[in-house]
């Protein structure tokens, strides 16, 4: 599977125009938003409009400049974009988990009971890719003036499940950055988007 990742957007029209171009070029089967489309919510529904005409599936979680509500809305109004936010998505041999918002947090309560409900979804016959827009905690893409800001539960499911592989953003110091928790492969893949194949 050929996946076009991106994060961090923020709506701005030359950018989005990038992913759109990048999709055209690449052909991937899908592609995946870690979050932060917008710009606190502003055009995002022209900016989904504009990708749902891709014909691509797009997944997607809400990032801190976007509200659920946001991102409910355009995957009701776009068919195309589906909304993965304390959800999953199958495909082909992958499972996709998304837990959006945040970013500010080590610690974030809500996600120790979505995490559960994941464990329990877990199939060992299929690859499992974890889709957050907080970095992961003790990572290379949590780092920023020597200090780790990422996410302790999120690295705690990562380390529990070792997922296949993890997209995440908020950080854009971070952007384009890769590494690994065991043999899970993480990465931040900017607002250039990364084509990944499974």
């Amino acid at each position: 599977m050929k996946i076009l990742a991106f994060t961090d957007l923020h709506g701005k029209r030359e950018i989005v125009n990038g992913i759109i171009r990048k999709t055209i070029n690449e052909n991937p089967d899908l592609l995946v938003c870690a979050g932060d489309l917008s710009d606190f919510g502003r055009q995002i529904e022209r900016i989904a409009a504009n990708l749902n005409k891709l014909n691509k599936i797009i997944l997607i979680i809400p990032g801190n400049h976007e509200t659920d509500e946001d991102i409910s809305k355009i995957c009701k109004d776009n068919k195309n974009i589906i909304n993965i936010h304390k959800g999953v998505y199958e495909k082909d041999s992958c499972l996709f988990f998304g837990y959006g918002g945040g970013g500010f947090s080590k610690e974030d309560p809500r996600f120790e009971n979505i995490s559960m409900k994941f464990k329990k979804m877990i199939n060992k016959r299929k690859k499992v890719i974890f889709v957050t827009h907080a970095p992961i905690y003790n990572t290379k893409l949590d780092l920023l003036n020597g200090e780790h800001l990422g996410n302790k539960g999120t690295r705690r499911f990562i380390d529990d499940v070792q997922p296949e592989l993890v997209i995440c953003g908020h950080l854009h110091e971070n952007e384009m950055i890769t590494d690994y928790v065991k043999k899970t492969k993480i990465i931040n893949p900017g607002y250039e988007g990364i084509i990944i194949k499974i």
